[in-house]
């Protein structure tokens, strides 16, 4: 099964293209501006085999829901996922694949903060998620 997640925000959104397998293969994320977020999913829908579509449930969901839905081929239905700690989540993720480059960021580990929007990650994360929950 592939999945099209969407963190969904105010000024920006992560948007994740995710593979149900063993583990979970990303196979595209981004951040785009939420007000670019229609032509994003139309592109990801025709380059995609997108089975489902999945939508964080916090900040912005209804506005970004009424924008995406319309976008659905039929059969792709649009499913809310619990958003808690996503942030957090995301920032440990990035955090995990970009190593620490300096002796600073390598002695204050903690200190060390993404040097970009990490909603591409919190979008993957979505879609891991909505997969672990919907194991048999």
């Amino acid at each position: 099964m592939i999945a099209l997640a969407i963190d969904p925000g105010t000024r920006k959104c992560g948007v994740a293209i995710v593979e149900n397998a063993d583990p979970p293969r990303t196979l595209h994320r981004a951040v785009v501006p939420t007000s670019d977020l229609p032509g994003a999913v139309a592109a990801l829908l025709s380059a995609y085999a997108v089975e489902v579509a999945l939508i964080g449930d916090a900040t912005n969901a209804q506005a970004v829901t009424a924008t995406i839905r319309p976008l659905l081929p039929e059969g792709i239905s649009l499913v809310a996922v619990p958003e808690a700690f996503t942030s957090e989540r995301a920032r440990a993720r990035w955090c995990a694949e970009n190593p620490p480059r300096t002796l600073w960021e390598r002695l204050l580990p903690g200190f060390r903060t993404p040097d970009c929007p990490v909603d591409d990650y919190a979008a993957v994360i979505l879609a891991e998620s909505y997969f672990a929950a919907s194991a048999p």
